[in-house]
């Protein structure tokens, strides 16, 4: 019997090109899905656009069209970012498609009695399209440090979920691991945040205010907040209740996001799961922020990195290696040019592209291209295994690269090139299959980290021959 696997990723606001944030939440989803498929999985991944709300509504008035028609200029570049990185979705939820929006009317009925009325007055931040306490607005000075934009004095009367319902059984869950949220300091965090105690929040705004959004069933002058329903994607993509899709991958295997995500998926999303009496997601893997040069991104700065740069200079693969090894996945990590221009040429093209290259040359001119038996290296993948499935990206590479370095030294120790001069044949075709094997056995580990790589590399040595070798697997790249 096949076993399922779902992984799920937020999704962002088509406000706007996705940033480098969005893409690593993607890259993380890829990953994972490659590797499970190697495993035996029948994988779906999905990802999605996020449609309703003020920020897309503001953008559209900006432009002059309606928010159906802006949306629709944004979500092939969403479309286009996955494409970039070889982020291979298997679903992509709209949550402006009519079986989201059906979906999750049907879901806010489900939620019953934990859905009520009443007036609200807070201070409403347009850009992150939620409420500020009003600690929140004392420390920041009344305006907003992520966009910029002083928060706005709105009372209204809106729908509220019953939040505070959930505080215990969400303790329960999370710490008896049936709900697990890793890395650790953020299970801390959040389940310092629930016993601390969970208020009721306001999940709709007036349609008066904004039209645009997904109507509350039974109410027309009202619509549902939009990071409400957009958290129910994850479901809506999957056809709830009666989908196959839905009876074959529901719940959630692993979902990723940020951490700047982590109070609405580990705690609201999942108290929304149990108020429809839905089974919760298994696992919440929550990952740092990305820094360039030590700073905070920032159009002001000027040190914001698009994905789109990297990729068209140096590759896909080459992108999804320095940020799946050298950013840590568990941890807040940097970016600078200097340092990917140095792992490139270092790690990819050094210590990869140059044993492949190595071993390939001495195949071709000392036995014609024919490789031979080789032998199935006797290495204990093990610690590779449990880095990726603890989402532990950048251990199992750097555990994957030790094999890599393990290669080059057995090359330079054996020295095929000396024992063709003494012609010592036996012992040279003897030291190019264990390369062969070494190399191959790679590839196949390197699958879901670098999928164009493992699979060129693979082509090369196929069928105990070296086909259709170019020569460089990753060129140098010159300032």
């Amino acid at each position: 019997m096949t076993k399922n696997y779902y992984v799920t990723t937020s999704i962002p606001y088509a406000s706007g090109t996705p940033h480098i944030g969005n893409v690593i939440d993607w890259l993380y989803a890829d990953t994972v899905a490659r590797y499970q498929k190697q495993q035996g999985f029948d994988v779906a991944y999905s990802a999605g656009s996020d449609e309703h709300g003020s920020k897309i509504y503001e953008k559209a008035q900006e432009t002059g069209v309606k928010p159906e028609e802006f949306i629709e200029t944004i979500v092939p570049a969403i479309k286009k970012s996955h494409t970039l990185i070889n982020s291979d979705y298997t679903h992509f939820a709209r949550t402006n498609s009519k079986q989201h929006i059906t979906i999750a009317q049907k879901l806010w009925k489900q939620m019953g009695d934990d859905i009520y009325k009443s007036t609200y007055s807070g201070w409403y931040c347009v850009g992150c399209e939620e409420y500020k306490t009003e600690t929140e607005v004392k420390e920041n000075n009344g305006v907003c440090p992520l966009h910029n934009k002083k928060y706005e004095r709105l009372e209204e009367e809106n729908y509220f979920f019953k939040l505070s319902n959930y505080s215990e059984k969400l303790i329960s869950l999370i710490e008896s691991g049936e709900f697990e949220v890793v890395p650790e300091n953020r299970k801390t965090e959040i389940l310092n945040v629930i016993k601390g105690g969970l208020n009721d929040i306001s999940i709709s705004r007036p349609k008066k205010t904004l039209p645009w959004g997904i109507p509350v069933p039974g109410d027309t002058t009202q619509v549902m907040y939009v990071w409400f329903e957009a958290l129910m994607n994850y479901i809506t993509v999957l056809d709830y209740p009666n989908g196959e899709d839905f009876k074959k991958y529901w719940p959630t295997d692993l979902q990723i996001v940020g951490k700047d995500n982590l109070r609405f998926h580990a705690a609201i999303y999942p108290a929304m799961l149990l108020s429809a009496k839905l089974p919760v997601l298994k696992r919440l893997f929550v990952h740092g922020h990305l820094t360039s040069g030590g700073k905070k991104m920032s159009k002001t700065i000027g040190n914001v990195v698009s994905p789109e740069d990297i990729v068209n200079k140096y590759g896909a693969d080459a992108f999804r290696y320095y940020f799946l090894r050298h950013v840590p996945s568990y941890a807040d990590g940097d970016f600078t040019w200097e340092r990917f221009d140095a792992v490139y040429q270092g790690e990819l093209a050094n210590e990869l592209g140059n044993a492949v290259q190595r071993v390939a040359s001495m195949i071709n001119r000392y036995q014609q291209g024919v490789i031979g038996e080789y032998p199935i290296p006797g290495h204990d993948t093990e610690p590779y295994h449990i880095a990726i499935q603890n989402q532990q990206f950048d251990r199992a590479l750097e555990w994957l690269w030790e094999l890599v370095k393990g290669l080059n030294v057995f090359i330079e120790q054996e020295k095929p090139w000396s024992l063709a001069k003494e012609q010592d044949e036996s012992h040279l075709k003897e030291v190019l299959a264990a390369c062969v094997g070494d190399i191959l056995q790679i590839a196949e580990l390197l699958t879901p980290f670098l999928p164009q790589t493992s699979e060129t590399i693979q082509q090369i040595f196929k069928d105990g021959y070296v086909h259709n070798y170019s020569g460089v697997l990753f060129p140098r790249i010159e300032e």
